[in-house]
């Protein structure tokens, strides 16, 4: 197994880590979910600090400071909406953990945390989006040297379960 790579059962707001990744919408905006929690938890001026960027594209990530956040930084992520899996889903949903790493890289991040992207309101399949997950990771990480540590932080032992059993499989 790649020790750079873990899976860890938690509330993603309080992870100690450089960076924490926002399953984030197109707008930026405030939502449900885990995007509500990191919202509120950051305070009103990671609203203020989204609305200044715009809108950011599916598949792609934008940063923000963390304010009150444990984490330094937040990426915002914007992943895809399931749709059976013919609208580019999982390139786009690749394309999230790669533009988000690549942002770690620039920004110096050695720690980040990652939710399950999609998963939720989005309906991305679980299991599906932990594949698209590490094995996205673990091709951006075996060619860079930041960061240095990933942690996919899920909600539930049943979400966390899914993710070691992803990590088993496609990096031993």
């Amino acid at each position: 197994m790649d020790a750079r790579i873990i899976a860890a059962q938690g509330d993603i707001t309080q992870q100690q880590v450089d960076a924490i990744v926002n399953a984030a919408n197109t707008g930026l905006w405030p939502g449900a979910g885990v995007c509500g929690a990191i919202h509120n938890a950051a305070g009103p001026e990671l609203e203020r600090a989204c609305t200044a960027l715009g809108e950011c594209q599916t598949g792609d990530a934008k940063i923000t400071p963390g304010f009150r956040l444990p984490a330094r930084w937040v990426i915002h992520a914007v992943g895809p909406v399931w749709q059976g899996g013919r609208h580019q889903e999982d390139a786009l949903l690749a394309s999230c953990y790669r533009k988000s790493l690549e942002l770690a890289e620039q920004h110096n991040i050695q720690t980040i945390a990652f939710p399950a992207i999609s998963t939720g309101i989005y309906g991305f399949p679980l299991k599906r989006a932990a594949d698209i997950a590490v094995s996205e990771t673990k091709r951006f990480l075996d060619g860079h040297a930041w960061p240095d540590k990933v942690t996919f932080v899920c909600f539930s032992k049943h979400d966390h379960q899914v993710y070691l059993d992803s990590m088993q499989q496609l990096i031993g």
